[in-house]
């Protein structure tokens, strides 16, 4: 599994260096990835708090098809 994220990783990076664009976008995700994680890190139960984002970002998704 670590070996797909590891390409998924050096592809989006990749991308990112070539694209402004596609760099844009990274960055916007990353920002909204460390806000997550700062919440996520506040909370007494980290992994109900995980789940609620995990749930936010896949409806998110489901929203933009």
């Amino acid at each position: 599994m670590s070996v797909l994220l590891r390409q998924i990783a050096r592809y989006v990076a990749q991308k990112a260096a070539s694209d402004p664009e596609a760099r844009e976008k990274v960055i916007k995700a990353a920002r909204g990835a460390v806000v997550e994680a700062t919440q996520i890190a506040k909370e007494d139960d980290r992994a109900y708090a995980a789940g609620r984002a995990f749930r936010r970002a896949f409806d998110k998704l489901q929203s933009n098809r």
